[in-house]
């Protein structure tokens, strides 16, 4: 069984307030992915407050497929969905600059590693409304598939109360998630719910 302490947590955010704050508080090993496109002034706002917020409690913090941003406001890494083939420009970045990538299968995982991602989200680890119940992968395929795998595996998809406790089942140190923020049943220390 995983030490619960190794976990850490990666929250997709695209908005802020005191209920998420009080929420992300409560756990340890947290890591914000900020996933605003949008260049509207409440996209940007709430960019803002996201960033204000992580760097106030030493949050780190990451933009979703920006490499700009990153360098501008000086993030700790960037997160790469699947669909991104572009080649991080080191020169931009900082040493210890994070680069997290997502794959749903073996050749998405395979331009991963081109991509120098040193995380990998591997998804969808359960069922959520953004995919049909023939591509969730459960416990056992999730497994499968990254049997062999050379790279630190975190989990995404689904993740909620009610299944976090199966993510035991795979051998991830890292899970991720977007809804989970909002559970108000979510009590400090929040690594006691695995």
């Amino acid at each position: 069984m995983l030490n619960k302490i190794f976990y850490k947590h990666y929250v997709f955010l695209e908005e802020i307030n005191d209920f998420i704050e009080e929420n992300l508080l409560k756990f340890k090993n947290i890591n914000i992915i900020i996933d605003i496109n949008g260049i509207d002034k409440k996209s940007l706002d709430n960019q803002n407050l996201i960033i204000k917020f992580s760097k106030k409690n030493k949050i780190p913090f990451f933009f979703k497929n920006n490499y700009q941003k990153c360098a501008k406001f000086k993030a700790d890494g960037i997160f790469i969905d699947s669909a991104n083939k572009n080649n991080i420009k080191p020169i931009l970045l900082k040493k210890t600059f994070k680069i997290i990538g997502s794959a749903h299968n073996q050749s998405e995982y395979n331009k991963k590693l081109q991509q120098n991602c040193e995380i990998l989200m591997f998804s969808p680890l359960f069922y959520n409304e953004k995919y049909s119940k023939n591509k969730i992968l459960n416990t056992y395929k999730f497994n499968l598939i990254s049997l062999n795998w050379k790279i630190n595996l975190c989990a995404l998809g689904g993740i909620n109360i009610k299944t976090l406790r199966k993510v035991k089942l795979t051998k991830v140190k890292m899970i991720s998630f977007k809804k989970l923020i909002f559970d108000p049943k979510i009590k400090k220390p929040a690594y006691n719910l695995m």
